[in-house]
Order: structure tokens, then sequence, then C-alpha cells
């Protein structure tokens, strides 16, 4: 039985399928997006997301950490500078898995994993606004008459300009 046991061991040995995952990571940093089995990117999720949390924290030992796992200086580099500057005010959920039709040789399902931060689909170019949380209440009878002065500035600035054409003379006269 295979209760509490959490790693999908992918169908290969323990050093296979971290030299893999450390290839599929670097990949995904280089090229912001990799087609994958759908298992694979599940498991490529858990293993790139706690680093790219890691490179937030930008000192000595969690490059030296994150280099243990990755084992490229180019791609070291670029998560600390690039990505991390990214995602730094992003509380995880780094990457995004989109299903694709089943590949035609075996019928496996395939995936597209991505940063999230690199997508110019789902609008990275779009603002985000912090919106100012309040709390829902009842209307307060303070705000009442201000709605009703408005209302009233409203109206007297629209009466002037309707009784102007009412004022004019005929010129022929």
């Amino acid at each position: 039985m295979r209760h509490g046991k959490k790693v999908n061991h992918l169908g290969r040995t323990d050093s296979h399928r971290k030299a893999m995952l450390a290839n599929m990571a670097t990949s995904l940093i280089k090229a912001k997006r990799i087609t994958t089995t759908l298992a694979k990117a599940k498991a490529l999720r858990t293993y790139v997301e706690p680093l790219i949390t890691k490179a937030k924290n930008d000192t000595t030992h969690s490059r030296r950490t994150v280099f243990s796992y990755l084992q490229d200086k180019e791609v070291i580099t670029i998560l600390f500078r690039e990505v991390a500057e990214k995602v730094a005010n992003r509380p995880g959920g780094y990457t995004r898995i989109i299903k694709l039709n089943n590949r035609q040789g075996d019928n496996a399902e395939m995936a597209l994993i991505e940063l999230v931060d690199y997508n110019t689909v789902y609008g990275k170019d779009v603002e985000v606004k912090e919106e100012k949380k309040t709390t829902r209440r009842g209307r307060s009878k303070a705000a009442a008459p201000k709605a009703a002065e408005a209302k009233a500035e409203v109206a007297e600035e629209v009466a002037p300009a309707e009784e102007a054409p009412a004022t004019e003379e005929p010129k022929g006269e």
C-alpha cells in the first residue's frame, strides 16, 4: 500500500528522476514554458516552486542551495535576477499547468507548464490594482445627506444651461 507516499517516482530510479527534474527545471527557467507529460509537469511543479521561493532571498546560502539542485550557473543567474524580480510580491503559485491533447504515439496526457508571470496571453501587461478592503455594512445615516447634496449640485448646474436659450432676443427687430 502507498499510504503517506507523496512522491511520484515516474517509473525511474531516484538518481534518474532527480537528474530529469533538474534538467526540466533548467529548461523551464530558460524557456519560460515547456511541453511534457501531465505526470512530469505535476512532479516538476513540486520541484521548481520551492527553488523559486528560495531565489526571492538573494543570499550566498540560497544561491548555493539552489545550485545544488540545478547545477547550472547560467540558469541560477537568470533565476535570481529575472525570475525572482518578477515574482517578488507573489506568495507562491509561480507555475501554471495547462492540459493539452493526448500524444499521438502512445496516447499520453500532455501538458504545458509555464511560469505565470511570463505569459502574455493572460494579461501580463495589465496593471493589478490594489483595492482597499472595506467591510460591507448597511447604509450609514451620514452618507444619505451627502448624496442628497451631490444630487442638488448636479441639478443646479443643469438648470442654468436650460434657461440660457430662453433669454436670447431676436436681432432682426
